[in-house]
């Protein structure tokens, strides 16, 4: 397992899932005993050797994406003492997963096991319920939509890092900076919102689940919103393989050719076209 050893009892430490063996595809991040965006189920035997040594007593999801929180109910049963943060419109869904595995089934078919592994449904006297602008302990919460209606952000105040999920995008490597639009409930209006409040915050650095730790923050706010308006533009005037095609080529002019694959599997373009697809459906003509 790939991991960045921590300097300190709580500077963050970054664990590289290997998501299908494949590198760079999907972080978690441990903060002492807190333990943020857990990832699937098929990763966890990366996960279990750090969680061995370092039993978490919190389990904090940035939102219920099955690569980000679909282990939380395997966990939850490992790890008795533990609790899970999460959204209140998400909460419901990790209660009981039947609508996030219809809508994750209708993506992703017969590769749902291989992806994403076994998901359990959490009980409800394990879960906090947040609503955005909390503060528990070391950690200020913000409601982040946009990528997701029940997406929230972490800011570790004593290390200044801002666990974003995906609402500040994905970036392999210092590469570029694309942003992740699956169905069903993206917003780009609220996204926008979204940087805006974590800019206010200030952070130091952002804790990126795809993939890693960037400290130019003000650079990658900026990026992410002109990809947005970027990827709007592209979503009115083409079609599913135009859009995939313009997203592959972003990829290529801005990352070395090896990451390439990892971003196809960190953030598929054709999803990407369909969550963008159907919020222009939605927006008032």
């Amino acid at each position: 397992m790939s991991s960045a050893a921590s300097d300190s009892a709580s500077d963050p430490e970054l664990i590289d899932l290997l998501h299908l063996g494949c590198a760079k595809v999907i972080g978690a991040w441990r903060v002492d005993d807190v333990l943020i965006d857990p990832g699937p189920s098929s990763c966890l035997q990366q996960l279990l050797p750090v969680l061995e040594r370092h039993p978490p007593r919190v389990l904090a999801l940035t939102h219920i994406h099955l690569d980000h929180a679909g282990v939380t109910g395997s966990l939850l049963q490992r790890f008795p003492e533990a609790e899970v943060w999460v959204h209140e419109r998400g909460a419901r869904h990790l209660i009981d997963p039947a609508k996030l595995l219809a809508s994750a089934t209708r993506l992703y078919g017969a590769n749902m096991e291989r992806l994403w592994g076994e998901v359990l449904p959490v009980s409800a006297e394990r879960v906090r319920v947040l609503n955005g602008g909390e503060t528990l302990g070391d950690f200020r919460v913000a409601y982040t939509p946009g990528h997701a209606s029940h997406h929230v952000s972490y800011l570790h105040e004593p290390s200044g890092r801002a666990f974003t999920g995906d609402v500040t995008g994905v970036r392999i490597e210092g590469g570029g900076v694309l942003a992740p639009t699956p169905p069903p409930d993206i917003d780009l209006d609220a996204w926008r919102a979204s940087l805006e409040l974590i800019a206010a915050w200030q952070p130091q650095s952002l804790g990126v689940t795809h993939f890693g730790t960037y400290e130019d923050v003000e650079y990658q706010l900026g990026a992410i919103r002109e990809q947005l308006g970027r990827v709007e533009a592209l979503a009115r005037t083409c079609d599913q393989v135009a859009f995939a095609s313009a997203i592959r080529e972003m990829v290529a002019d801005s990352s070395a050719p090896q990451t390439a694959a990892v971003y196809e599997q960190a953030m598929p373009p054709e999803q990407c076209f369909a969550g963008l697809a159907r919020y222009l459906r939605d927006q008032p003509v």
